[in-house]
């Protein structure tokens, strides 16, 4: 039982090491490059809602003009945003805009992106730091170059080449 014990620890340890030096050959991802891929997805996901979602309102006579956080337009908008962030990082590890930009999404611990990660990355982290603005801020001025979100799902975001 000692043994293994031992072992266990003594690969967690090997494991750590191994993360901590393939960290220090990333290069993180700063502020205007994650904004430029941002903008770009935005795009993207504007294209989505006009192309799809807005044609289905029509058609069904949906009022496409409710301004309001619980109107039916509002609520397939939020849903084609979070949808497009979560599966494309799920399945690709990175959105349109980043693949155009060379960037993608890496664990800082672990080899994968979990759904757990992902999830709490892209709606709970994505809704504090577009509630709080300065928290996109913050990737300028940290070594790893996080935002909020990032931070609190042990996440960053690097460039692939």
């Amino acid at each position: 039982m000692e043994d293994t014990t031992q072992f266990e620890q003594e690969r967690s340890m090997e494991e750590t090491h191994l993360q901590l030096s393939q960290q220090e050959n990333l290069k993180f991802a700063g502020f205007w490059m994650r904004f430029w891929a941002y903008l770009l997805d935005l795009v993207v996901i504007g294209s989505i809602n006009r192309l799809l979602i807005n044609p289905a309102f029509r058609a069904l006579d949906i009022d496409l003009n409710a301004f309001s956080i619980f109107a039916p337009v509002t609520i397939a908008t939020a849903i084609t945003f979070y949808a497009y962030f979560v599966l494309m990082t799920k399945y690709f590890g990175q959105t349109l805009g980043k693949m155009v930009f060379g960037l993608k999404v890496v664990p800082l611990k672990g080899n994968k992106l979990s759904w757990g990660t992902i999830l709490f990355r892209e709606w709970i982290g994505r809704f504090i730091s577009t509630t709080v603005w300065i928290s996109y801020a913050i990737v300028a001025f940290l070594p790893k170059k996080q935002g909020l979100h990032d931070l609190f799902s042990d996440t960053s975001v690097i460039h692939e080449r």
